[in-house]
């Protein structure tokens, strides 16, 4: 077992997303998990991510802890709320943003690269 607390870890700022601040809570780094690793993002109202992963072949899941968050692919616009779950597949395309009044908590497990 290995436990990490959020005021052990630090913040980054992944390409393409701004207003946010995210942290990643589990991961080869932090706990040695080699399959996926687990963040926890704050998303700003206005914050977002730019449309990005059309050549990514991870897999994600974001998991709406607090607020909403709008979701968009190619083909349809998804309005998350608190309690909604969001599958994406590799090289899925999104843009997303916090187009609400009040923080976003986001909770994102995604797939090392090369995992089958």
């Amino acid at each position: 077992m290995k436990k990490v607390s959020i005021t052990d870890v630090n913040s980054y700022s992944p390409p393409g997303h701004y207003g946010m601040t995210p942290f990643r809570l589990q991961g080869k780094e932090e706990s040695g998990l080699q399959t996926f690793w687990v963040g926890k993002s704050f998303f700003l109202p206005g914050g977002g991510a730019d449309w990005a992963y059309e050549d990514n072949p991870n897999e994600k899941v974001y998991y709406i802890l607090e607020g909403e968050m709008t979701v968009k692919s190619k083909d349809e616009t998804l309005i998350l709320k608190k309690g909604d779950s969001l599958y994406i597949g590799p090289n899925e395309g999104r843009d997303m943003k916090n187009e609400g009044r009040s923080v976003c908590e986001v909770l994102v497990i995604v797939t090392y690269e090369g995992i089958k």
